[in-house]
């Protein structure tokens, strides 16, 4: 039988070749054009494999509900990516241009809500003389504007001293554990910002309008106690998230959109105490002057007796 230099494995053999560069000597046996591996037996090769499953998509008339998808919320975020990066630029002046539209918000909200006492000579007036004035006209006539001028001005002054506070609270009382961190961050807040704040705010609205250091000691008596009370209930919640969820430089807006409805409520109860200021001031002066006058008529009872 002649053996054949080169062959073709049949079944489960393999043909490799030769390396043409390895030399001669280092093939040994009868495999001097080829190398046979054995293989087992069973084992055998498919060489019409079918392709692995690919995903399909579905057609377009099943596509009646779009995916999940948030694009659409991209006009959203785009106001608040450019205030990110004003507030990164300029921080200062950012957070004073915010605290101008805060407190100008929330004094507009506040004479909207209250009900403001209608003067005579507006009674007086023809309702033709109405009717000729325009919707703007006649919401301006019917605002306060020294009132949110003196907002105005204290939302101005405080801006940068509460930023710089927050900022302060931010940086420090960070401990191993967030809820002892956050726990500390509310407390110092509610023991050390909210009352003075509140004092600055109520004692300003009195220095403003042109009371007196008995005046504005006794408006902050009356206002302060209670709005701190109702802080409680508010900005602790609103602090916690803020600290845990919002990042630096949008924790000021946030903060502002709940500042409106706060100063809104703080302005409603200056308001209230100013009102029953006045009342208590007329009911004794009306109680001086029945006095007055009861010694006086004693006095004239005494002379004629006399």
């Amino acid at each position: 039988m002649i053996q054949t230099s080169c062959a073709w494995a049949r079944s489960g053999l393999r043909r490799t070749t030769t390396n043409p560069y390895q030399p001669r000597n280092s093939v040994t046996g009868n495999s001097k054009c080829a190398r046979l591996r054995v293989q087992p037996s069973h084992v055998t090769r498919r060489y019409n494999a079918s392709k692995p499953p690919s995903a399909q998509k579905a057609p377009e008339s099943t596509q009646t509900i779009p995916g999940p998808s948030w694009l659409w919320l991209d006009p959203i975020y785009e106001p608040f990516r450019a205030y990110g990066r004003v507030q990164q630029r300029k921080p200062y002046m950012t957070q004073f241009v915010s605290s101008l539209v805060i407190y100008f918000v929330g004094d507009l909200v506040a004479q909207s809500i209250a009900t403001p006492s209608t003067p005579i000579e507006t009674i007086l007036e023809p309702a033709e003389e109405e009717e000729e004035k325009g919707w703007l006209q006649q919401w301006s006539s019917k605002r306060d504007w020294a009132r949110t001028g003196r907002a105005l001005a204290i939302g101005g002054l405080s801006s940068i001293p509460a930023y710089k506070w927050f900022l302060w609270l931010g940086n420090n009382f960070n401990y191993g554990s967030k809820v002892l961190s956050l726990t500390t961050k509310v407390a110092v807040n509610q023991a050390f910002f909210t009352p003075i704040f509140n004092s600055y705010f109520f004692g300003m609205q009195s220095l403003l309008s042109g009371a007196t250091t008995p005046e504005i000691i006794e408006r902050i008596k009356n206002t302060v106690p209670t709005s701190w009370i109702n802080s409680c209930k508010v900005w602790p919640i609103v602090t916690a998230f803020i600290f845990t969820y919002i990042p630096v430089q949008y924790r000021s807006i946030f903060g502002g959109v709940i500042a409106v409805g706060w100063q809104t409520y703080l302005s409603l109860l200056n308001q209230r105490a100013a009102a029953k200021e006045e009342k208590e001031y007329q009911e004794h002066g009306a109680a001086v002057s029945v006095a007055v006058e009861k010694a006086e008529s004693g006095g004239e009872k005494q002379k004629c007796a006399a």
